[in-house]
């Protein structure tokens, strides 16, 4: 087996990512592996060809920016005993596409996310930034499910 050095956990700080992360962290101490933690951060739709009254859409970007970067400090210090050498990163973009990057430039032996489980329309309309990262990285992928989600066929 390769040795498992480096480990990028991806999360939006939903509870799937916190189930996800556990086994994030046991994989880490098994293998005293650095982690990387990333969190990206979307725009929402853009309406700024539209007249919508008194609404700074850049405003907008800047506090959603803001937040993430609290819920990463946060989340980095709950954890910091465990992980003391562990990087994070908030990045703005398309979640895959920043997700795979940091894995290349971080040389990421393996990455660790939750998924959603989302079927159906929730699918087509949301995609699934999992599946994705899945298909497309260039190591291996854990994507953890949460228990209470019963699989489908």
């Amino acid at each position: 087996m390769k040795n498992i050095d480096t480990i990028l956990f991806a999360t939006d700080f939903s509870e799937v990512s916190d189930y996800a992360f556990a086994y994030a962290l046991s994989l880490a101490s098994t293998f005293n592996a650095r982690m990387v933690i990333v969190h990206v951060v979307t725009h929402q739709v853009d309406l700024r060809n539209f007249y919508v009254p008194e609404i700074s859409f850049d405003d907008i970007d800047k506090e959603v920016e803001a937040g993430a970067k609290k819920m990463m400090a946060d989340f980095c210090k709950k954890w910091s005993e465990q992980l003391p050498d562990a990087t994070s990163f908030v990045m703005n973009g398309i979640p895959y596409d920043e997700i795979l990057k940091k894995a290349a430039e971080e040389k990421t032996s393996l990455i660790v996310m939750g998924t959603h489980g989302r079927q159906g329309f929730d699918h087509f309309i949301f995609g699934s930034t999992a599946e994705r990262v899945v298909k497309m990285a260039s190591c291996p992928v854990l994507t953890v499910r949460p228990p209470h989600q019963p699989k489908k066929l």
